[in-house]
């Protein structure tokens, strides 16, 4: 009997370590967060008493929260600035709800954020000037939102940042110098701002492009002779723009097969040559995104 007790014992201490024992401040973040945005109405709610391994998208990697993926799942209200305090955090997928206010600009210090989905929401206000502290990240969607201001030049110091979507909200201002030096970006989308000014050339450097969505802005100048360099580019909208002259995509467009290739014809003496349209599939995506279990 008292091997068997020994044993139970054990067995209770054995379990009780595999919990996931996530820091205090981590585990008050979290329940901040969950209040902020309405935790009470969300489809998938948290039970706070239990391990924080065991709450709804939320992933603990060596006792520390890594994974947040609430995507779908009927949040409001605000992200409160705390959320700063899951310093492991590697991404953060909030899209497709309906989460209000500013992004907090505490958000920049999660550094080692890879992943951060914030698109189909109603988020306001601008982007974070510090954006380019968050040095790892890959993939930045906000696209669907009503984000305000310009896009921060800061933005090019994310040298690892792969797909950026900030489509369909009210940007303004110049497309940022800045981003020719993002060499990793395969996928832009700048659709349906309010953005103005030229396009810097300096995006003729993105030899790793492979979609390029401008459309409907109050871009102007002349589209960059440096877009030629653009060898992986599949899919190219800048139709409903401003531009005194497109001539530079006479060249561009006669020379490759596009999946999409979309402008403003008129502005052009020759007609290219149609794209393939059974190829061809919507560039803006805004309401692509892939659900969890």
């Amino acid at each position: 009997m008292k091997n068997i007790l020994i044993y139970l014992v054990l067995l209770s201490f054995s379990a009780s370590s595999l919990k996931a024992e996530v820091p205090v401040t981590e585990k008050e973040a979290l329940i901040e967060f969950y209040k902020s945005t309405n935790g009470n109405q969300w489809t998938h709610k948290w039970d706070t008493d239990t391990d924080v391994s065991e709450w709804y998208g939320v992933k603990v990697v060596n006792d520390h929260v890594s994974e947040i993926n609430l995507f779908r799942n009927n949040l409001s209200g605000t992200i409160p600035g705390s959320i700063a305090q899951l310093k492991n955090l590697t991404l953060l997928n909030l899209a497709f709800n309906s989460i209000t206010g500013e992004l907090p600009e505490e958000m920049v210090n999660l550094t080692r954020l890879r992943t951060l989905k914030l698109e189909m929401n109603r988020l306001k206000g601008e982007l974070p000037v510090a954006l380019g502290k968050m040095k790892n990240l890959e993939e930045l969607t906000a696209f669907n939102n009503f984000l305000t201001g310009s896009i921060p030049e800061s933005i090019g110091d994310i040298k690892n940042l792969k797909v950026l979507n900030l489509s369909s909200n009210s940007l303004k201002g110049d497309i940022p110098k800045s981003l020719g030096s993002l060499s990793s970006l395969e996928s832009l989308g700048l659709f349906e701002n309010t953005l103005e000014g030229s396009i810097p050339p300096e995006m003729g450097k993105l030899t790793k492009l492979k979609e390029l969505v401008l459309a409907n802005n109050q871009l102007g100048g002349e589209v960059p002779a440096e877009f030629e360099q653009l060898a992986s580019l599949e899919v190219f909208q800048i139709q409903n723009n401003k531009f005194e002259s497109v001539k530079n995509l006479e060249r561009m467009g006669s020379s490759r097969d596009f999946l999409v290739f979309d402008y403003d014809k008129e502005d052009l003496e020759r007609d290219f040559k149609d794209p393939n349209f059974s190829k061809t599939r919507m560039a803006d995506t805004k309401f692509e995104d892939d659900d969890i279990d």
